[in-house]
């Protein structure tokens, strides 16, 4: 019993003199932890999408300094975070992004930093170890987060065009962006009907026919970028031909093939 009584005793002394420190603290650091989220906005860093950026606008409790957390998520090596910095409100002007869900966008800040921890020797900006403790706190700040949250673009495109394989040909695209839609670059799209699609698709000759315009729908719908348009218009003649050589299909493929 005396040493329960002892050990409440100490707990108090500390309880106290952790009181009597608070109070010696600025008032910024004491108003640290205590924000609300007021909205969040989600979209691309650049015309390809190779980068995309989250955003969350916070207020004090004290309804004063509005800012915001901005965190660059890059897409072409999965989903990492590699950069991030607080600014004030003004600057999501100039960002062009749309609004989202805070629960979303929180998830997927909470997310791109896990995979940070997974990934020894990630390049990420010489900034970001600075921010990353209050971009992590401010994301667990929100109520409501959602972790590994599926992107909606895919869902809101619905420029199908009217040729016979369209449906076929969408689904391997599909399949082939994957959980980073947004990232739509001339690269990506070399690399999808150039390299993807004769080794891993099995498609009609109405899908590969139609193959070309479904890409260039998505295009469109992705930014309708030129550099990209004209990346499709060099590659699709050579599609019938890529796809008819067996020397580039994949083991999974050639499996396939082999079953049907």
């Amino acid at each position: 019993m005396g040493s329960e009584i002892c050990i409440r005793d100490r707990a108090g002394t500390y309880a106290r003199a952790a009181e009597g420190l608070v109070d010696t603290l600025p008032q910024w650091v004491r108003r640290m932890g205590r924000v609300t989220c007021e909205g969040a906005w989600y979209g691309k860093a650049d015309p390809y999408g190779e980068q995309t950026l989250a955003v969350l606008s916070f207020r004090y409790e004290n309804g004063k300094e509005p800012h915001i957390l901005v965190v660059g998520i890059d897409q072409p090596n999965g989903g990492l975070a590699v950069d991030a910095l607080v600014e004030e409100v003004k600057f999501l002007d100039d960002l062009g992004l749309e609004a989202a869900e805070p629960g979303v966008v929180g998830g997927r800040i909470l997310d791109a930093f896990d995979l940070d921890d997974r990934i020894m020797g990630a390049i990420v900006a010489e900034t970001l170890p600075d921010v990353r403790p209050l971009a992590i706190a401010r994301a667990y700040a929100i109520p409501g987060l959602v972790r590994g949250a599926a992107d909606d673009t895919v869902s809101r495109f619905d420029e199908l065009p009217d040729v016979p394989g369209a449906r076929e040909a969408f689904e391997k695209l599909v399949e082939f962006v994957g959980d980073r839609p947004l990232w739509w670059s001339p690269g990506r799209v070399s690399q999808f009907m150039t390299s993807w699609l004769p080794r891993e698709a099995i498609l009609t000759d109405e899908a590969i026919a139609a193959m070309p315009e479904v890409v260039r729908a998505w295009s469109r719908f992705s930014g309708d970028q030129p550099a990209v348009l004209r990346q499709i218009d060099e590659d699709a003649p050579r599609l019938p031909a890529l796809m008819a050589d067996d020397s580039l299909a994949g083991l999974g493929k050639r499996i396939a093939q082999n079953r049907m």
